[in-house]
C-alpha cells in the first residue's frame, strides 16, 4: 500500500488537474458563446465600434476607423488568432508563429508580441495563463466574406438583402494575405480562394438570372483574375454575354480562352465549354 501522505497528495493532484480541466472548458465556453452572440466567425457581423482587423488583400487593425502600426510579432500573432476564431493554448500559438525556435524563445516571443501591443491592440485580444484568443468586439472581414460566401453557395433562400450586388463582389475579390508565405496562412490562403471562386461563380449566376448583367460579368471577371487557367469562371462569363445578347462577346471570350490554354499548358477547353459556344456559330454574321 502507498503511504497516506503520499495517497493524499495524489489525490489533491488529481483534484487540482480535474479543477483545471473544469475552469479551461468553462473558459471555452464562455468565449464561444460570446463569439455566437457577437461578431465571431459563426456570425459574420459587422459592428461600427470597437478593433477591426483586416486580412483581405494586407494585414491592417483599425480602432474607430483609425489605423494601427504594430511591430511585426504583433501583427503576426493578431492574423494568427483572427484565422483560427476560437481560443487558442499558448504554446500552440507560440510554436506555430516561430517554428524554427526552442520552446522556450517561442513561447519568450509570443510574451513580447503581446506586451508590445498598443493599448488598442491589446483591447482586441483576451488572454489567459494558458488561452489566447479575440475580444468579443473585434471585428474581422475574412469572417464576413467566408460567412458571405457560404450564403452565396447555400439555397436562394439563404442569402441576405445585400448579398446579391455589386458590394459581394468587392468583398469576394481580395486575396488573404498577400505576400505572407508562413505554412499557416498558405493553408488558410488557399481554402479562402477556392471559397471564393465558388462564391464568385454562384454569384455571376444569381446576377445573370436577375438580369443584373454588369454586375454579373463583374463577378465572373474577378473570378477570372484569380485563376485564369479555370475554365467554369470562364464559362460564367460567357453565359452572362449570351444571356445579354453579346454573341460577338461570348464567342471572343472563349477564343481568348482557348488560345490561353493552348499556349500555357497544350489542352484545348472541355467538350462542355465547346458545346456552350457551339451554336452560336451558326447566329454570328458571316
Amino acid at each position: 500500500m502507498l503511504p497516506t501522505v503520499l495517497t493524499d497528495s495524489v489525490d489533491i493532484a488529481v483534484r487540482r488537474t480535474e479543477d483545471e480541466n473544469m475552469d479551461e472548458m468553462k473558459n471555452r465556453a464562455a468565449y464561444t458563446m460570446r463569439r455566437r452572440g457577437g461578431h465571431g466567425p459563426e456570425s459574420g457581423g459587422r459592428s461600427k465600434e470597437g478593433p477591426r482587423i483586416s486580412l483581405l488583400g494586407g494585414f491592417r487593425l483599425e480602432d474607430e476607423g483609425a489605423a494601427i502600426v504594430l511591430p511585426e510579432g504583433s501583427r503576426r500573432l493578431l492574423a494568427f488568432l483572427a484565422l483560427r476564431g476560437r481560443l487558442v493554448k499558448r504554446p500552440v500559438a507560440a510554436g506555430t508563429l516561430w517554428p524554427v525556435s526552442t520552446e522556450e524563445h517561442a513561447s519568450s516571443s509570443l510574451r513580447t508580441a503581446l506586451a508590445r501591443l498598443p493599448d488598442s491592440g491589446r483591447a482586441a485580444v483576451e488572454a489567459t495563463a494558458r488561452d489566447l484568443g479575440l475580444s468579443g468586439r473585434v471585428t474581422v472581414d475574412i469572417w464576413e466574406s467566408r460567412a458571405l460566401a457560404h450564403r452565396l453557395l447555400a439555397p436562394e433562400s439563404s442569402t441576405q438583402g445585400g448579398d446579391v450586388g455589386a458590394g459581394a463582389v468587392s468583398d469576394l475579390s481580395g486575396e488573404l494575405l498577400p505576400d505572407w508565405y508562413d505554412e499557416w496562412v498558405l493553408i488558410e490562403a488557399e481554402d479562402w480562394r477556392q471559397l471564393r471562386l465558388h462564391a464568385l461563380e454562384a454569384l455571376a449566376t444569381r446576377l445573370t438570372a436577375r438580369g443584373h448583367y454588369g454586375d454579373a460579368a463583374a463577378a465572373a471577371l474577378a473570378a477570372v483574375r484569380a485563376e485564369p487557367l479555370r475554365e467554369s469562371p470562364r464559362a460564367a462569363l460567357i453565359r452572362v454575354h449570351i444571356a445579354e445578347g453579346n454573341i460577338s462577346e461570348a464567342l471572343r471570350e472563349f477564343a481568348r480562352y482557348r488560345e490561353l490554354l493552348m499556349v500555357e499548358l497544350g489542352v484545348e477547353p472541355t467538350e462542355r465549354l465547346h458545346a456552350l459556344v457551339a451554336d452560336l456559330f451558326d447566329v454570328t454574321p458571316r
